[in-house]
């Protein structure tokens, strides 16, 4: 029996696709089995291998709601479990996200299948990797977008990521990926020539990597500093009530004198449940014993604010920058907001119905898409909210001025689910496009200090109460990804997609 017909078998090609890519979860953390990232797509490339459109398009559904259902299945915790979203609207939204994922790869099995050669090494190692990627990228931006799951962050903890992610970023490295799971397609299918040339392409690009792993693109950028992580470590179903408030204060005054000292010291996102505006007098006796000690206070908070146009109260998810060093005090404003959880693009009369069902919802502001560095302790600090670090080229801007980077995030959302560290894979993979350390400060965990090649320097233990210190060396300079983000690899890929598209046209297809 040959491949062909293998996957013209209604259920058997459908489910072997399923669970190729349920298994492409596992090169994600917190299993970081890498090799799956290359694997995983090849099984997929061959069973498209002559498939007809329409049977690529199911396979190609079949393989990515395959991913994003097990990939992030955490959704239904967060809606269910902690948001206490009755059972059918958590499964319906949950997997409705896997299906519309779905969508994406059914979309691009129809479009190889239908313009591009049916197989050979054009098919293999340049179009269906170069086509790939820009869906992936698409999927990143588009509707808000939803990059989570993307090939380059299963290489974290290899060479292919130490070598070339502060080159190409996490979108070369997805391209690689798949023009390497395109190899191995190349050397089962292939013609003698084909498999030499991919066997030669593989093995190029891993000595590659080797040579370069170990090259610094930055340079370090004044004294080392301390930075001191207070994490509250506030259950989720408990922070909001009204109730704990006076307590989680408490506890947030507390651990801060701990961490006196420190040259930063960072709170979580939201931190105090309330609006900073309702606590001015709190954090500003926090914040002068803080500076008269030393140290300089960046947190995560909820903010309001008045727009002078309209005279309306607008709300911003946000993080405050005191540094003890200057008199004045920066903002950023999360601008990438979570659908659904931040804002919620329905109608009106939905909105009323979700008050009256006790559902937790908010209606936040957008901050501006470019924003200006922190400062604090001498340091220009570009600064994240949540998964905004998911949206790596959003940093390139700044990069000419900040010298290292800062996520708060609360993933408690997520209770003890793979989300936290899923999450924290993007955070390590933004240090090492950027060759910058990077602070992360989350509610329970996971709180830690990354360094410029995606090491960790501390890891705060999880789900408890505690304040982890840690010295990291602010960095200058740029990167080769820093310099020309994106638009390189996105350039080539689409380059490599039209030829593939020619190339099947001059060369009709049996």
């Amino acid at each position: 029996m040959n491949i062909p017909q293998f996957v013209n078998r209604r259920y058997v090609g459908s489910l072997l696709a399923f669970v190729a890519g349920a298994s492409l979860s596992l090169s994600f953390a917190p299993f970081e089995w890498w090799p799956v990232a290359i694997l995983a797509p090849a099984v997929l490339m061959g069973l498209w291998n002559r498939a007809a459109p329409r049977r690529a398009a199911v396979l190609g559904f079949w393989f990515n709601f395959g991913t994003f259902s097990v990939g992030t299945y955490w959704l239904y915790i967060s809606l269910q479990i902690i948001g206490h979203a009755p059972i059918p609207l958590a499964l319906a939204l949950m997997l409705g996200l896997a299906a519309i994922m779905g969508g994406y790869h059914a979309l691009l099995g129809w479009a190889l299948a239908k313009y591009t050669p049916r197989d050979g090494v054009v098919r293999w190692m340049v179009a269906t990797p170069a086509a790939w990627l820009l869906v992936e990228w698409f999927r990143s931006w588009f509707l808000t977008g939803f990059g989570w799951l993307a090939l380059g962050y299963a290489h974290t903890d290899n060479w292919l990521g130490t070598a070339f992610a502060p080159i190409i970023g996490q979108y070369g490295l997805g391209l690689l990926t798949l023009v390497m799971a395109g190899g191995i397609v190349t050397l089962v299918h292939g013609t003698r020539r084909e498999r030499i040339a991919a066997g030669s392409v593989i093995a190029i690009a891993w000595i590659v990597a080797f040579v370069l792993r170990g090259i610094e693109w930055t340079q370090p950028y004044s004294r080392p500093i301390t930075v001191a992580v207070v994490q509250g470590a506030i259950p989720q179903d408990e922070k909001w009530i009204d109730g704990n408030l006076e307590s989680i204060l408490d506890v947030y005054k507390t651990r801060t004198r701990d961490a006196y000292g420190a040259d930063v010291i960072v709170w979580p996102e939201s931190a105090i449940p309330d609006l900073v505006n309702n606590h001015i007098e709190y954090v500003r006796e926090i914040y002068q014993e803080a500076s008269a000690r030393g140290s300089s206070l960046v947190i995560g908070t909820l903010r309001a604010e008045e727009n002078p146009k309209t005279r309306e109260e607008e709300y911003f998810n946000s993080v405050l920058a005191m540094d003890r060093s200057s008199p004045g005090i920066s903002w950023h404003n999360k601008h990438h907001l979570v659908p659904f959880s931040e804002f919620f693009p329905v109608p009106p009369f939905i909105r009323s119905w979700l008050k009256l069902q006790g559902l937790p919802y908010s209606s936040f502001n957008r901050g501006a898409a470019q924003q200006e560095p922190l400062e604090a302790a001498g340091q220009r600090i570009a600064a994240g909210v949540c998964y905004e670090d998911a949206y790596g080229s959003t940093l390139l801007s700044v990069m000419g001025s900040a010298t290292m980077l800062l996520n708060v995030t609360n993933d408690s959302w997520f209770a003890r689910s793979t989300a936290r560290y899923q999450h924290l894979q993007i955070s390590r993979l933004r240090a090492m496009e950027t060759g910058r350390p990077m602070v992360r400060a989350a509610n329970d965990g996971v709180s830690a200090a990354i360094g410029p090649h995606g090491e960790f320097i501390a890891v705060a233990p999880e789900y408890e109460a505690n304040v982890m210190r840690a010295t990291v060396q602010p960095r200058a300079g740029l990167t080769p990804y820093a310099r020309t983000g994106n638009w390189p690899v996105l350039s080539l890929a689409l380059f490599s997609a039209l030829f593939s598209a020619y190339f099947a046209r001059r060369a009709p297809r049996p």
